[in-house]
Formats: C-alpha cells, sequence, structure tokens
C-alpha cells in the first residue's frame, strides 16, 4: 500500500510518499517542487507512480506557497519570484541533509525535479549541489537571467513600478548568475537530464529550455543521458504524457 504522510522536516512542510512496507529502508529519493502558486499536493500523480516503482518521492511546499503561504497580495508575490527560487536552494539542501540524517537514502540516489517555478529552481540547483544525481526540468528555464531580464523588460513596457532600484536588480542579476545553469554547463557533470515543454507556452519561453538542450547535449559522452520531449501545440500546462514519461524515463536513471 502506497502511504502519504505529511511531516515537517526542519519547519518545512513536505508529503512523503512510499510503499508502507519500505518506509523506514534506504530508497531512492526523488524530491519535486511544485510550481509558482501551486502546492505540494498537486504533484501526487507524479508521486505515487514513483511510489509505486520503488522510490521515496518527497513533496515540500516552497515559501510563500501551501501551508508556508502568507497574507500578501498576488503582485507582492510575483515580484519575489527569485527570492523565492533562491530560498528553494537552501530548503532543497536542507531536506537532502535531514534525508542523509534519517538514513532514508539508498546511496548517491537522489532525484530533483519539478514543474516551471520548481523546473528553473532544479537548474539552479545543479549549479550548487553535486549530489543531485538525476534531475528534470518540466516547462523550467535553465536561462534564470535571461528569464529575469525578459521579466523585467516586460513590467516596464507595461509602465509599472518596479518594486526595485536599478542598483537592486544588479544586485539581483549577480546572485542569478551565479546559479544559472546557461552559464556553468560543465556543472552537470553528464548527469542525467530530462526536460519536457510544450511549444505553446506563453509563461516560460520554450526556446529556453531546448536551445539549452541542444547545446547541453555535446557535453555529454552518452547522449541518452539526457532527453528533451517536446510536446507540440501544448501550452504552460504539464500534460499526463509528460508525466508519465518522465517517471518511466526516471526509472531508468535514478
Amino acid at each position: 500500500m502506497i502511504l502519504i504522510s505529511k511531516e515537517y522536516w526542519n519547519d518545512i512542510p513536505l508529503l512523503h510518499i512510499v510503499d508502507q512496507e519500505k518506509i523506514e529502508q534506504p530508497l531512492p529519493t526523488l524530491t519535486y517542487i511544485h510550481g509558482f502558486t501551486s502546492a505540494k499536493e498537486h504533484n501526487l500523480p507524479l508521486a505515487y507512480l514513483m511510489a509505486e516503482k520503488g522510490y521515496r518521492v518527497l513533496l515540500p511546499d516552497m515559501m510563500l506557497h501551501g501551508e508556508r503561504e502568507q497574507d500578501i497580495i498576488a503582485q507582492e508575490r510575483e515580484m519575489r519570484f527569485f527570492e523565492i527560487v533562491i530560498q528553494n536552494l537552501d530548503d532543497i539542501e536542507s531536506i537532502y541533509q535531514e534525508l542523509v540524517t534519517k538514513k532514508l537514502l539508498e546511496g548517491n540516489r537522489f532525484g530533483l525535479a519539478g514543474t516551471s517555478m520548481g523546473g528553473i529552481t532544479t537548474a539552479a540547483a545543479l549549479t550548487q549541489f553535486s549530489w543531485i544525481k538525476s534531475a528534470g526540468i518540466l516547462m523550467g528555464s535553465p536561462k534564470i537571467t535571461e528569464y529575469a531580464e525578459q521579466m523585467i523588460g516586460f513590467i516596464k513596457s507595461q509602465q509599472k513600478e518596479l518594486p526595485m532600484t536599478e542598483d537592486q536588480i544588479v544586485i539581483l542579476m549577480e546572485q542569478l548568475k551565479e546559479i544559472d545553469l546557461s552559464l556553468q554547463m560543465e556543472k552537470l557533470f553528464g548527469r542525467p537530464l530530462f526536460f519536457w515543454h510544450g511549444t505553446k507556452d506563453k509563461v516560460v519561453p520554450f526556446e529556453h529550455a531546448y536551445s539549452f538542450y541542444e547545446k547541453a547535449i555535446e557535453h555529454y559522452k552518452n547522449p541518452e543521458n539526457i532527453r528533451f520531449l517536446k510536446e507540440l501545440g501544448h501550452g504552460h500546462k504539464v500534460s499526463r504524457f509528460a508525466i508519465v514519461e518522465f517517471a518511466n524515463w526516471l526509472e531508468y536513471q535514478l
């Protein structure tokens, strides 16, 4: 029987999904990061599929989301998007360390993946943590600096007031460059990496991920370790096809 339990790891609320008979055993583990304005419960279909295959899955609520949501207006949350991504990296490291402390991780078999903001977070995490064995970026951008520039440019084009000074924007861009995977492809280290993206995505540009993939594949001695699954005509919503394909790929790679 697949068990879903709500837990708090270092004050981070998460859902722990695993075969009940294996809950105390060291297992290969996937941590999956939800998208912007989403929450941990929204990724249970993938978690169930992976748990059936014998994996442990952790679904955390990220800063200002789910149980950690605060009484702020939507616009303020939007303006704190990159602050959230940066905090996500600290939370991922905290979850990993707790997993190791609890002796629940089998070897080095730690996977990280996410949707949209979660995919952007996953790409950034690959620049920071060598202990990520396999990763999945579903409709996310591995070009976080370029994505930020486009967001800021759009806000300015709408003649909306930015909540940041020009000096603060410069500081933010320097911070983002440090976690921009497209500027540090050597940090892939040939690790298994899966992409899924709809070609008609109007929120996170399809071209960010696909152009990255075309260059990144040159860094792989084994091209099977990096896969890009495009879905023609699909927008900013992960399909069941994508979930099933990612689960099958991860079973092989993690």
